[in-house]
């Protein structure tokens, strides 16, 4: 192992040592929305991406053995809702296995092609599922926004140290 002057000594990389280091990087909370015979799926997501401007496209990750792959495996288009510092219990719901998603208290509506669109988010855009590249044990959506609306105010919910948290000033 190479030793670096202040930091120590290198580790191996490991699914271990990966979760430690993003552990350590805040990002964005973002809920991904699809359906599947008329039924509506989520799941929340810290690994949403913006990627081009010019078409307006978007990625995220998924892991093949989560719940909602099924449907996002299929769908033809998707639902990204950028969620806000006020929606942490929105974020752990999505994010919890086995939990009635879409039931009473989450607020949501069928949007532009069928896509269930959550209520309350900072953002969302509906966009067209482009690709789907194999990536380990997930598979990283490209998504193409074809509507969407910038409806919320206030600060974004992050996802940093394993908690949901917010900006502070």
């Amino acid at each position: 192992m190479t030793v670096s002057p202040g930091l120590g000594t290198a580790l191996p990389a490991s699914p271990d040592l990966l979760r430690s280091v993003f552990r350590r990087h805040a990002a964005g909370v973002a809920v991904i929305t699809a359906t599947r015979a008329g039924i509506p799926t989520g799941f929340t997501a810290t690994s949403l991406t913006s990627v081009s401007a010019e078409p307006p496209m978007v990625s995220f990750g998924i892991g093949t053995s989560a719940s909602s792959w099924p449907a996002v495996s299929e769908a033809s288009y998707v639902g990204v809702h950028v969620l806000g510092a006020h929606q942490r219990e929105l974020a752990a719901t999505f994010a919890r296995s086995g939990a009635d998603r879409f039931a009473a208290p989450t607020r949501w509506a069928e949007g532009p092609e069928g896509v269930p669109v959550l209520d309350g988010v900072l953002a969302y855009l509906v966009c067209r599922v482009v690709a789907r590249v194999p990536a380990g044990d997930h598979r990283l959506v490209l998504a193409e926004a074809v509507a969407g609306q910038t409806p919320g105010t206030g600060g974004p919910l992050l996802y940093h140290q394993g908690r949901f948290g917010e900006l502070s000033a």
